[in-house]
C-alpha cells in the first residue's frame, strides 16, 4: 500500500500537462508502430466513458450550487461588474461563431457515417421549439440521459428556490457536494494521460499523422479567437467605460496574472494572485474579495469560445445545415453554460456535450470531441485560463476606476 501511494504521489507531482505531452507522444510512437491492440485502444474509452458519467451531475451541481449562494445587494459596482462579465463572455461566443463561419474546421470521430441526429436547428423558429420542449423534460432523467438543455433549466430552479427558501446550512450541503463532484472529476482528470494516449493511439491507428492537420486548423482557431478576445474587445469595453488607453491596464494583468494562470490551468488556483495584484493597484479590498471570485464563476470567455467552437466543428463533421441565426443563439447558449463551468483544468470540455444537444447531436459524438480537446488541451486550456483568470482583474479594475470616474464627474459638477 505504502508502494502504491508513494508511485501515486510521485504521478501526481508531475504537472498534468507534462503527463498529457508524454501520453500523447508515446500514443503516436505505439500508434505507428504497433497499430491494432485493442488493449491499448480501450484506454481511451474508459477514459471517455468516466467523462461521460460524471459530466452530467458535475453541470447539475455547479449550477445549482453557484445560484444559490449568490450574493445579494452588491451595489452599482457589482451590478456594472457582472453585467461586463456577461458582456464580455457573450462577445467571445460570437467571435467564436464568426470564427467558425469564416474558417469551417471539421473533426476526425469514429463512426459517425450511420449517426442519426434529432431536429436540426435549421430556423431560429426550430431552436425555440427544441430548446423549449427539450428544456422541461424530468430532471432526473436529464442526468441520467445527459440531457443538458434540461439539466440547465432545472438546475437554475433548484438554485433559485434554494436561495429562496432553504436554511443556509442546507445550501452549505449543496455547495460541499458540488466541492465533492468537483473533486472526483479531478480524480478522473488525473488519468487524462492514459486516457489521450489510447484516444491518440486509436487515431493514429487508423488515419495516420495527418489527423494531426485537424487538430492544428482546429488550435488555431479557439486560439486565434481566444486572442482577438484579449487584445480587441475586452480592452474596447475597458475604453468605453474608461475613456482611456486601456492598453497599459490589460498588459499589467496579464503579465502579473495570465502567465500565472496559463501554467496553473485554474481560475480558482489563480484568485490568490488576483487579489495581490488588485491590492497593488490600490483597489477597494471589499469590491474585489467578491468580484475575483465572482469572476472566477462568471467571467468565462476563454469557456465560452471553447464550446461554442467545439460544437459548430462537430455539426460541421456531422454535415449539419446551421444558419448564422441559430448559431448566434448558440452564442446564447455558450455564455450561460460556461458561467457553469468547472474550475477545473478541462472543464469547458465538459459543457460541449450541452451546446451539441441543441442540434439535435447524441452524447456518444459530443463525448469524442471533448477527447479531442483534452488532445488540444494543453495549449488550449492553458490561452483559455490565461484569458479568463487576466480579464477577471482587469474588468475589476475598469469597473472601479469607473465608478471612481463618475463620482469625481459628480464632485466636480
Amino acid at each position: 500500500m505504502k508502494t502504491l501511494k508513494l508511485l501515486l504521489h510521485k504521478y501526481t507531482s508531475i504537472s498534468l500537462i507534462t503527463r498529457i505531452l508524454i501520453g500523447l507522444l508515446i500514443g503516436v510512437a505505439l500508434g505507428l508502430t504497433v497499430p491494432g491492440i485493442s488493449a491499448i485502444a480501450i484506454l481511451g474509452r474508459v477514459f471517455v466513458s468516466a467523462l461521460k458519467g460524471i459530466a452530467p451531475v458535475l453541470v447539475a451541481v455547479l449550477v445549482i450550487s453557484s445560484i444559490a449562494k449568490a450574493g445579494r445587494g452588491l451595489g452599482r459596482r457589482f451590478s456594472l461588474l457582472i453585467a461586463i462579465y456577461l458582456l464580455s463572455t457573450f462577445i467571445a461566443a460570437v467571435c467564436a461563431v464568426v470564427g467558425s463561419f469564416l474558417f469551417p474546421v471539421t473533426l476526425q470521430l469514429g463512426d459517425v457515417s450511420n449517426v442519426t441526429v434529432g431536429e436540426t436547428a435549421g430556423s431560429l423558429g426550430d431552436v425555440f421549439t427544441n430548446l423549449l420542449t427539450g428544456m422541461v423534460g424530468n430532471p432526473i432523467a436529464a442526468v441520467a440521459n445527459a440531457n443538458y438543455i434540461a439539466i440547465l433549466f432545472w438546475s437554475v430552479i433548484l438554485g433559485v428556490a434554494l436561495k429562496t427558501t432553504a436554511s443556509k446550512a442546507t445550501v452549505q450541503v449543496v455547495h460541499d457536494l458540488s466541492d465533492v463532484v468537483s473533486r472526483v472529476v479531478k480524480w478522473v482528470i488525473q488519468f487524462a494521460p492514459f486516457g489521450i494516449l489510447g484516444l491518440v493511439y486509436s487515431t493514429v491507428s487508423e488515419n495516420g499523422l495527418s489527423v494531426f492537420s485537424t487538430y492544428g486548423h482546429l488550435l488555431l482557431l479557439l486560439v486565434g479567437c481566444m486572442l482577438v478576445n484579449t487584445f480587441v474587445f475586452n480592452p474596447l469595453i475597458s475604453f468605453i467605460l474608461l475613456r482611456r488607453n486601456p492598453y497599459p491596464l490589460l498588459f499589467t494583468c496579464l503579465k502579473e496574472s495570465g502567465l500565472q494562470a496559463f501554467f496553473t490551468r485554474s481560475s480558482a488556483a489563480n484568485i490568490p494572485i488576483n487579489m495581490a495584484l488588485c491590492k497593488k493597484m490600490g483597489l477597494d479590498e471589499d469590491f474585489y474579495s467578491v468580484s475575483i471570485p465572482l469572476g472566477a464563476t462568471i467571467n468565462m470567455d476563454g469557456a465560452a469560445v471553447t464550446i461554442t467552437v467545439f460544437s459548430l466543428a462537430v455539426a460541421h463533421t456531422l454535415g449539419i445545415d446551421v444558419s448564422f441565426g441559430s448559431a448566434l443563439f448558440l452564442g446564447v447558449i455558450a455564455t450561460l453554460g460556461a458561467c457553469g463551468a468547472s474550475g477545473v483544468a478541462g472543464g469547458s470540455l465538459l459543457l460541449v456535450p450541452m451546446a451539441c444537444s441543441f442540434f439535435g447531436i447524441g452524447n456518444d459524438v459530443a463525448m469524442q470531441a471533448v477527447a479531442i480537446g483534452f488532445i488540444v488541451g494543453v495549449i488550449q486550456d492553458s490561452v483559455e485560463t490565461a484569458l479568463n483568470s487576466s480579464g477577471d482583474a482587469f474588468f475589476t479594475a475598469t469597473a472601479e476606476f469607473h465608478d471612481r470616474r463618475k463620482k469625481s464627474q459628480s464632485l466636480n459638477n
